[in-house]
């Protein structure tokens, strides 16, 4: 009978999230906070970041930080769209503040399409489910409960630190907080260095950690309108003169085209980390290109890695198409949106102009199409910010190394970057191959990885505030 009632205690016991048969005290009160900002809608469509702002504030005020030290932000033409800044005080003003910048928007989720409730935040098996569970409201969240916790136990950074929850990094043509601070309110985040999403870690199918990374520098993404115009007529007269087939072998003309190759500091150390952990062809293809950015032969077999590509060099893709207007009819007019990721240091005006001599027609129209963003400009591979990401990793995710990187994404900090503040992607989330969902369906991040970043990152805030 005792042998059966422990069978049974231990069947219960393997039928519970992970998280139910661990969580510590302070990782409840978390999950209660990281539940309200998941399920509080934040799309554009119909959700409210602004509403999520508020409920942080109230979560912030609760644990004492004063009225002044919370500034709630929206404009009248987007009033959803607003965010936060908090500001916990340093002991030594002569230190610059240090920031730390999470969205609180998120890509839209439709029902029917999802196997759950994209805005019910859902733990099973191992796995937390909902839209927004890693991009980005797990960071939001750790960095919200830091400053709680940071108020709670009465610690006094000798660094101020600032949190910025935003709006807008989801969507190219919305209202973006972060773009609105640097230019209405840089004064309310200025600071010596940020940290942002961008880094993290990669799981293998089992949850091994493989590799981890620390954002360093991004690229800047610039949208292109390729035109073509022909007074058109009869389909039945056709004539080798058409804006669809001009457009068509622009498009080819973009597909073949590489641009330069060219490395930072960053993709230099990245690149020579890599060669030696992959080792045989590869690994030789980019020892040779990194010695010599014009061995052809050695960029075919980098190249063919499209990760490794993209980190090389400016790339340009067609990703929109549409083109005349009757289908009796000779088309008047066709275009293409190319989608480029531009490498930084190179400006959207000087990559118009490669397209330009790459499509070689006079009569196609390569124009930039707004929003223009900033210049990208990386940030230095400082020992001061990957020194402490280094050790920390040691003790909380032994044997895996923190590699630096350049994102061929965009985030944010190309805004921080634009008024003179250093952005960096920290690790410590770690996440599936298949990158969980985000943006797509079903997003998910494992109980055990919010948890596990979440330490990590608390430790790391304060040793950044420390210096």
């Amino acid at each position: 009978m005792r042998l059966k009632f422990i069978a049974a205690l231990l069947s219960a016991a393997i039928a519970l999230p992970v998280s139910a048969q661990t969580i510590r005290p302070d990782q409840e009160a978390f999950r209660g906070l990281y539940k309200e900002l998941v399920e509080t809608n934040t799309t554009l469509s119909v959700g409210s970041c602004t509403l999520a702002a508020q409920k942080m504030a109230e979560r912030l005020k609760v644990a004492g930080f004063a009225e002044g030290d919370i500034t709630l932000f929206s404009t009248p033409e987007h009033p959803r769209e607003g965010g936060l800044v908090a500001i916990l005080k340093g002991s030594e003003a002569k230190i610059k503040p240090m920031l730390m910048l999470a969205h609180l928007d998120v890509v839209e989720a439709r029902r029917e399409d999802w196997t759950r409730d994209p805005f019910t935040l859902i733990e099973e098996n191992g796995f937390f489910y909902a839209r927004g569970t890693l991009d980005d409201k797990a960071q939001a969240a750790i960095y919200t409960d830091a400053m709680i916790r940071f108020k709670q136990q009465k610690y006094i950074p000798k660094r101020t630190i600032k949190l910025a929850l935003t709006c807008g990094e989801e969507t190219t043509f919305a209202f973006n907080g972060a773009e609105w601070l640097t230019k209405n309110r840089p004064e309310l985040i200025a600071a010596e260095f940020a940290i942002n999403e961008g880094g993290g870690g990669v799981l293998d199918p089992s949850g091994k950690r493989v590799t981890l990374s620390m954002q360093v520098g991004e690229k800047a993404v610039q949208n292109y309108r390729v035109e073509t115009t022909n007074p058109g007529g009869h389909s039945s007269r056709p004539v080798p003169d058409n804006a669809i087939y001009e457009l068509a072998e622009a498009l080819v003309a973009v597909r073949d085209y590489g641009f330069p190759i060219t490395f930072t500091d960053t993709t230099r150390a990245f690149f020579t980390q890599t060669a030696a952990t992959v080792g045989g062809e590869m690994g030789a293809a980019i020892t040779k290109l990194l010695a010599n950015p014009g061995d052809a032969g050695a960029d075919s077999i980098v190249s063919s890695n499209a990760t490794y590509r993209s980190t090389t060099r400016t790339t340009c893709v067609a990703t929109l198409l549409d083109g005349g207007h009757a289908n009796n009819a000779l088309p008047q007019r066709a275009g293409a949106n190319i989608n480029c990721r531009i490498f930084p240091g190179e400006t959207g005006e000087t990559t118009r102009l490669a397209l330009v001599k790459a499509i070689d027609n006079p009569k196609v129209l390569v124009t930039l199409t707004p929003p223009v963003r900033p210049l990208a400009s990386p940030p230095p591979l400082d020992t001061k910010i990957m020194g402490p990401a280094v050790a920390l990793a040691k003790k909380y995710f032994p044997g895996v190394s923190v590699v630096p990187v350049m994102s061929t994404g965009a985030t944010d900090a190309i805004f921080l970057s634009a008024i003179g503040i250093p952005t960096y992607g920290v690790p410590g989330i770690f996440a599936e191959a298949d990158f969980n969902g985000v943006h797509g369906l079903n997003e998910r991040i494992r109980v055990r990885s919010l948890y596990e970043g979440r330490d990590y990152l608390f430790d790391l805030i304060k040793a950044y505030a420390a210096i």
